[in-house]
């Protein structure tokens, strides 16, 4: 369906027109993964987005194909800031993770559309390299603290010189480790998860971490949302001996407005905002003072063009990004941000996920981590393909997330963020 009403008030230089925007969700590596393909009248030419909001895929598909498409048919895809906001303002209440993953899908396919129309990638697009590529960090998790130490000993000397630690506590256990089931008998939830016994066991994981890895490897934690503001802050104190190149999401988004309070309070660096769906509100997190490496997941916050304002902010203040990148974000989202990191000197780190050969089958040019850092494709556009074909032997199971966190929960049985 084509709207005439959506045609732009002035005449495009040549035919060329967008044909079709359609969403494509598979999951070859467990978590649902949603891009955008949007099709034009030039045969070949095509260009693919990551729109993954893992929790809510269907609802991405559905506002995609439903809302979003009929919006584009027709219109020229150079027009790529009229595009975004003829379609953030159509949805009237705007700035929320649904319509925003639909409208970067959107984006960074026309992006992927401008660099194979150049015959460029998409970072010469943004004004080419300042580093040769962007130095990334990976997990090590285990259920004790040695287990973790391994894993982080491994992924050392795979190349990598930033590793984030996260190690295995009672109940259903911190995130990003394993718990030990039934951890607190006696209590009316036994597989909860104590912040108390949080507090006193992660400073030894990093004081352990210390004496046993080289002093030139980078330490990362991730709280996940889990603390107060003085509990965030008790935490970032105890950790100061340990030189942590970041703490990562100390408190829930509902609290930000207090993270310059925890950030001043905070005697190791900060990074958070990988929750948020706002740009409007990224944008306050970096003016007053919350964060000094900003986190975003950048398909939630409508895509590469308002992420590329943001990361111009950044380097006005002094702030370093850091953008999600686990594996609930496709090879085609993971291009785009290797572009953006590539790209300014406000870069800070970049989350790497080791994807799995299924991934790989799904999305020829699927970034490959190389001796600890990621390097951008020199490919027309983000240089990741999508075969379709073997994405449909990957259909996503539904409630993956949803079965996960409704178990975070303290011993006593109230429900914490997850």
């Amino acid at each position: 369906m084509t709207l005439d009403e959506t045609r732009a008030p002035w005449p495009a230089r040549d035919g060329l027109r967008i044909t079709a925007v359609r969403a494509i969700v598979t999951a070859p590596g467990g978590p649902p993964l949603v891009v955008v393909r949007v099709d034009t009248n030039e045969p070949g030419l095509h260009g693919l987005g990551c729109a993954t909001f893992t929790q809510r895929y269907a609802a991405v598909a559905a506002t995609i194909e439903q809302h979003v498409a009929p919006l584009l048919v027709g219109r020229h895809p150079a027009d790529i800031e009229d595009l975004l906001r003829m379609v953030h303002y159509s949805s009237y209440w705007r700035s929320g993770p649904v319509t925003n993953n639909a409208l970067s899908g959107v984006d960074m396919a026309l992006w992927d559309i401008a660099g194979k129309r150049a015959g460029m990638p998409v970072y010469e697009l943004f004004g080419g390299r300042q580093r040769a590529a962007a130095r990334c960090y990976l997990h090590a998790g285990g259920a004790t603290v040695d287990e973790t130490l391994a894993a982080a000993e491994a992924i050392v000397a795979r190349g990598y010189g930033h590793v984030r630690l996260q190690t295995g506590q009672p109940g259903l256990g911190a995130y990003g480790s394993p718990g030990t089931p039934g951890g607190y008998p006696g209590h009316p939830y036994p597989d909860g998860w104590d912040v108390q016994h949080y507090l006193r066991t992660t400073p030894a994981l990093f004081a352990a971490a210390r004496e046993r890895l080289d002093p030139s490897v980078e330490l990362l934690h991730d709280v996940h949302s889990r603390l107060t503001v003085k509990q965030a802050v008790v935490l970032a104190r105890s950790l100061e001996p340990y030189r942590l190149f970041f703490l990562e999401d100390p408190v829930a988004p509902e609290d930000y407005a207090r993270l310059p309070e925890v950030r001043a309070a905070a005697p190791v660096p900060v990074a958070a905002g990988e929750q948020l769906s706002s740009v409007t509100e990224a944008a306050r997190l970096v003016r007053d003072g919350g964060v000094d490496l900003l986190r975003l997941h950048v398909s939630a916050i409508g895509g590469v063009t308002p992420a590329r304002k943001l990361v111009a902010l950044c380097e006005l203040t002094g702030v370093r990004t850091a953008w999600h990148g686990p594996a609930d974000v496709s090879p085609v989202g993971a291009a785009a941000n290797i572009a953006l990191s590539v790209t300014t000197a406000a870069f800070g780190i970049l989350e790497a996920h080791e994807y799995p050969d299924a991934v790989h089958e799904v999305f020829p040019g699927t970034p490959e981590v190389r001796a600890g850092y990621l390097f951008p494709s020199d490919a027309p556009g983000w240089g990741v393909d999508l075969d379709e074909r073997a994405a449909d032997r990957f259909p996503p199971v539904p409630h993956l997330h949803e079965r996960w966190s409704a178990r975070v929960r303290r011993p006593d049985g109230g429900i914490e963020p997850p």
